[in-house]
Formats: structure tokens, sequence, C-alpha cells
């Protein structure tokens, strides 16, 4: 009861930090920077116990699917308050705070999360690099998503609303393939840690996660790869950056989903 609690007060800090930076997209609203950052950071502060109360229990076991959402969601919440303070992507809260919400909220009320500790090093590497990994790739998901509303916008001469809240086209673009950079030296980073210290990344429990990564690297690689070398961006970009991260979010939680919850084995 009190998990539950203690995730729906962070949905609702959550929902409306990213309210209030909704309202200032929509020009309906004065930037606030630091209220979101302020309201976030509450409902991160209630997050994080249900993330701590996680470890230390029993012996060690993979993380299941309410673990891994309670965990991954802190994560990107943290890293985009954190990275909001360098670059201008403190309007992907839109987005992700109010799915860091709902998903911690869900997660909080499935049975039984499992615990975990005894993390080696290595494996600790390639826990924190897969976490950090996912969280920067999903806050670009959230950017393309902006950077193609603007697009499209300015392609069709609407320069007031959404176009004038949001930092130039070029800025934005900019922002995005950081993002990505930083994402894949992640992505790679989790890659070879899971290979050098995991048993084995293609066993039968781990094979699905191992070969979507390793898709999700190469869509990304290649956009990279096509910016640089063939100009690729606009649409093209948006399109694939979203390709990418959602064959990450199956790697991540698509296996998990469809055993613990559709077919009920743990």
């Amino acid at each position: 009861m009190q998990a539950l609690s203690l995730a729906f007060l962070a949905f609702l800090l959550y929902l409306a930090a990213a309210s209030w930076q909704g309202l200032v997209l929509l020009r309906r609203a004065a930037p606030q920077p630091l209220l979101v950052r302020g309201m976030a950071l509450l409902g991160l502060l209630c997050h994080v116990p249900l993330a701590i109360g996680l470890f230390g229990h029993d012996e060690p076991v993979l993380p299941g699917l309410s673990t891994s959402v309670i965990l991954i969601s802190a994560g990107v919440v943290a890293v985009l308050l954190l990275a909001s303070l360098f670059k201008p992507i403190l309007n992907a809260a839109v987005g992700i705070l109010p799915l860091a919400g709902l998903a911690l909220l869900l997660a909080a009320g499935l049975p039984s999360p499992e615990r975990v500790e005894g993390l080696t090093p290595g494996i600790a590497l390639h826990a924190l690099s897969s976490l950090l990994a996912f969280a920067v790739l999903a806050i670009a998901a959230v950017q393309a998503v902006l950077l193609g509303l603007q697009n499209r916008a300015l392609r069709q001469h609407h320069i007031r609303g959404l176009v004038q809240a949001l930092p130039p086209l070029t800025t934005m673009e900019r922002v995005l393939f950081e993002l990505i950079w930083v994402g894949v030296g992640l992505l790679t980073l989790s890659i070879l840690s899971g290979f050098l210290f995991l048993d084995s990344m293609f066993a039968q429990h781990l094979a699905h996660k191992t070969i979507l990564s390793l898709a999700a690297w190469v869509i990304f690689s290649v956009l990279l790869f096509s910016h640089h070398r063939l100009g690729w961006r606009g649409m093209r970009a948006v399109r694939w950056t979203l390709g990418g991260c959602g064959v990450l979010l199956v790697a991540y939680f698509g296996s998990k989903f469809v055993l613990e919850v559709l077919l009920g084995r743990g």
C-alpha cells in the first residue's frame, strides 16, 4: 500500500510538471524551468525509495518486468533533469514525465517485484550502461517527436505556437544527434560489457534482448553514419530515431511483458 501511495504521488508530481511544460509549449504559460524541475525532482524523490527497496533481499536474480520498469523510469527522469541543466531538452518532459509516472504506477501494482543484489562490478557496469543508454535514447525519441512536429509546422507555414516555443530547428536537430551519439556510446558499452561479464548473451533468457539491442545499435549507427556522410536530417532522422527506440523498447521489456503479464510466468 505504501509503495502504491508513493507511486501515485510521484505520478501526480510528474504529471503536474509535464502539464506546466505543455502549457509553455502551447504558449499558454510563461516558461518556469525551476518550477518544472522542482516538481519533477519531488516526484523523483518519491520514486527513488521504491527503486532502493528492490535491493538487498535473498539471493541475486535477474530483474523482472516491475523491477526493470521502476529502475529504468527513475533513471530516465534523473538523466532528463540533469541533462536539461546543460542542453535545451526540458520540453521532452512533456512526454517523458507522464510516461515515467504511469509506468511506475503500473509497475508498483504488479505482484512481488524481484530484489536485486550481489552484482559484480562487471555486471553492475553492464546494468548501469544499459539503463543510461535507454534513458538517453528515450529522451532522444521525445526530442525526435518534437522535431517532427516543428518540421511539419514549418512546412505548413505555421510559425506561431509550438514553433515559437521550441528552440530553432537547427538547435533541435543538433541536440537530437548529440543525444543519439551519447546513447549509442552507452549502448555500445552495454553490449560489450554484456559479452565480457555475462555468462552467455545468447542464453535463452537473454537472446531476444541481445539480438534486438544489436538491431537497435545498427539502426542508430546507420543513422549517424548517414547523417555525417549523406546529410540525413529532418523527418528521415525522426523516423529512424523512433524506429531504433521502438526496437530498443521491445528489447528491454518485450519478452518480460509476455512472460510475466500475458503468460503469468516468473
